[in-house]
C-alpha cells in the first residue's frame, strides 16, 4: 500500500470532476493540481462516454498528459460518473500508482436497482463493477460536514486528514470545488 506523504510540504495532488447534461454523448472533465498551500499547479481535461465504461482509462489518460512526478494522490469527485460510467479505483491505484480517494456527499442505499432499470440487458456488468468499489465510510471533517469515501493504496484515518487539510469550508475540497468550476465552464464552453 502507498501511503500519503502528509508530512510533505509540497503535497500536490490531482482532483477530477465531472460535468455533463443527461443529453450529452460526452460527459467534460477536468483535472486540477492543487498544493497543499491551495496553489494552483496545472490542469488537465478529458471526456467520458455518458453510460458508457470509460471513465478509469479517460482518467488514467489525464494523469498521464500531466506528465508531471510530483503529483502525490487523486481525488475523484464520485466514482459513478456520465449516467453509471464507473472508475475503478484498483485499476486506477495499479496504473498511477499513488492513493485514490472517491468522494460523494450524500448517504445512498445503493444503486444496483437504477442500473437494471438503465441497462436492462446488460446490467450484470455494471452491477459487477459496481460492487467492487466496497462500501463507502461516512467521514466527518473539521468543517462537521459528512462526506463519503472509498480509498485504494491509503487507510480512511489518512484520507481524512489529507481531505481536513484541503478542505476550507463546507464539505468539498477545494482542489475538487475548483475541479468542479472547471468542468462547467469547459461543459457551457463547448454548448
Amino acid at each position: 500500500m502507498n501511503h500519503l506523504r502528509l508530512e510533505k510540504k509540497g503535497l500536490r495532488g490531482l482532483a477530477i470532476a465531472e460535468s455533463f447534461r443527461e443529453t450529452d454523448l460526452k460527459s467534460k472533465l477536468a483535472g486540477v493540481v492543487m498544493r497543499r498551500d491551495f496553489v494552483i499547479d496545472g490542469f488537465v481535461f478529458g471526456s467520458a462516454t455518458v453510460e458508457g465504461d470509460d471513465a478509469t482509462d479517460v482518467i488514467i489518460s489525464m494523469y498521464e498528459k500531466l506528465d508531471r512526478d510530483d503529483i502525490s494522490f487523486i481525488l475523484v469527485s464520485g466514482l459513478i460518473i456520465s449516467m453509471y460510467n464507473i472508475v475503478d479505483m484498483k485499476k486506477l491505484w495499479k496504473n498511477t500508482n499513488m492513493p485514490i480517494i472517491g468522494v460523494t456527499y450524500e448517504e445512498s442505499d445503493g444503486i444496483e436497482d437504477a442500473i437494471r432499470h438503465h441497462f436492462p440487458n446488460s446490467c450484470e456488468s455494471k452491477i459487477k463493477q459496481y460492487k467492487n468499489l466496497g462500501t463507502r465510510t461516512k467521514v466527518s471533517l473539521h468543517t462537521k460536514h459528512d462526506i463519503y469515501l472509498r480509498v485504494e493504496g491509503c487507510d480512511m484515518k489518512e484520507a481524512k486528514k489529507l481531505l481536513d487539510a484541503f478542505t476550507l469550508q463546507g464539505a468539498i475540497p477545494e482542489p475538487l470545488r475548483v475541479a468542479q468550476i472547471l468542468a462547467k465552464a469547459e461543459l457551457d464552453l463547448k454548448s
